[in-house]
């Protein structure tokens, strides 16, 4: 697997490259590194652990269990939860330690570990490479230093936490969903029973689809990377809005009454007017990537609000939010964060604070996320070439100033190496779809003699 931990923990197929020896191992490695970080000092050390739906999960949730308990750490098992719900919980039980299995989005043979800190933040980069370089310390034979007797872990099931973090969701409803009808799309993962539960709570007439996870069907052709299923109960059912999840539900998209995709990109423009409006909207700013559509940063603009871009991925997200104390942050794909109530992408608390900006304002969700109107956007993806000169190639710098030219003001372009693959991303951004698509298949053709 290289490296072990990604941009959002350790992932891979479960019981080929994630197995549970590798999740015992990891488990116990973090323990003693947390431990040797004074995150334990003067108590006995407490952690969260939950899993999506995926039938891997439940042997990679023992694992785990036994390497924190077999490590002097006491466990509480929440049992499938979406992934927020462990970061949540980890904090409002005062645990010094959260884990999550899941590969979120990713197909089901896959799975993945993710570890939070104390109070449900990320693990800072530095304790990451600490926990990996422990683990194959010990891997190649150098002897755990491990607790007997009364030292060793206890394990029990904490079943309040469903009820405790739908409880806190509801709780921060600026209003009820009463009279709306809503569509869920649940993708047969961890949200299945959470969220219905929350929209119900709220005041919301529910229609569920991809609402019963048997361990095997996670993302399978439903939820926030599959929309048709959604665009089809919306209409059908005269409904309101459509919410999809992912597999660990921290990510949200939504369609409106009329089919129509709802992305990242516009419930954070919906939900900045709202903050705003409500005084919320910390220094009037909302943190978006270099990915965020144009219509967004300018949209955003017109309203007097600054956006402020990062690099893709929720984590340099939520780094800049909390650098420099924004409220709100996210990504397209539906990655949303609200720092006053979520210490990463919720996408629950995403789709209830939409559905209540609906309800609050008696408009369609289609006129409100009208603020902003979406650039056509084309992406090429340019294998086989030497990304690392994306950077010093004058003849593709050149090539990229006279397409800046010819865009002007209305589009923009943005060449990304792949961190993990030989090839580079071409995007365009245009007012109209035509011009992306000549400028991105010119620009294409350049990557390819330049950096072949």
């Amino acid at each position: 697997m290289g490296r072990l931990f990604g941009t959002d923990g350790v992932r891979g197929v479960a019981n080929a490259d994630l197995t549970a020896e590798l999740a015992l191992g990891l488990s116990v490695a973090a323990a003693h590194v947390l431990a040797e970080a004074g995150t334990f000092e003067g108590h006995r050390a407490t952690a969260v652990v939950g899993r999506d739906p995926r039938a891997s999960g439940e042997f990679l949730e023992a694992a785990v269990v036994a390497g924190l308990a077999s490590a002097g750490v006491d466990v509480l098992r929440v049992g499938v939860l979406p992934t927020p719900a462990v970061a949540y919980l980890t904090g409002a039980l005062g645990a010094d330690l959260g884990v999550m299995l899941s590969a979120s989005h990713n197909a089901m043979p896959d799975n993945g570990i993710k570890f939070f800190a104390r109070g449900g933040h990320k693990l800072a980069d530095e304790l990451e490479d600490r926990i990996e370089s422990t683990y194959e310390q010990h891997r190649t034979g150098a002897p755990w230093d491990r607790p007997t007797g009364s030292g060793v872990g206890r394990v029990s099931d904490y079943t309040e936490g469903f009820d405790k973090y739908v409880a806190h969701l509801i709780g921060v409803l600026p209003n009820r969903l009463d009279g709306l009808k809503v569509v869920l799309d649940e993708a047969h993962g961890a949200a299945a029973y959470v969220s219905p539960e929350a929209f119900t709570r709220a005041g919301a007439e529910i229609i569920t689809i991809g609402a019963e996870p048997d361990g095997l069907n996670i993302n399978d052709g439903c939820g926030s990377t599959h929309l048709g299923l959604l665009k089809a109960a919306v209409v059908e059912h005269g409904a309101d809005l459509g919410i999809a999840h992912d597999g660990d539900a921290d990510r949200c998209l939504a369609v409106d009454g009329t089919g129509a995709e709802v992305d990242g990109d516009q419930i954070l423009a919906v939900l900045a007017l709202a903050m705003r409006e409500a005084g919320q909207l910390r220094e009037n700013t909302v943190v978006g990537t270099v990915m965020s559509n144009l219509g967004f940063k300018l949209a955003m603009e017109s309203e007097g609000i600054q956006v402020v871009q990062t690099g893709v991925g929720d984590r340099y997200v939520l780094e800049s939010m909390k650098e420099h104390g924004y409220a709100l942050g996210g990504e397209q794909s539906g990655h949303v964060i609200i720092l006053d109530h979520a210490t990463t992408g919720d996408g629950t608390l995403t789709g209830l604070l939409l559905a209540a900006r609906v309800a609050a304002t008696g408009k369609s969700l289609a006129e409100l996320a009208g603020v902003m109107q979406r650039l056509p956007q084309v992406l090429i993806n340019v294998p086989d070439v030497d990304r690392s000169r994306v950077t010093t190639s004058a003849e593709l710098a050149a090539a990229v100033a006279d397409a800046e030219r010819e865009l002007g003001t209305t589009g923009r372009v943005l060449l990304r190496p792949s961190g993990t693959e030989p090839l580079v991303r071409v995007m365009v951004e245009a007012a109209d779809i035509e011009q992306a698509r000549s400028v991105a298949g010119r620009l294409a053709d350049v990557v390819k003699s330049a950096l072949g």
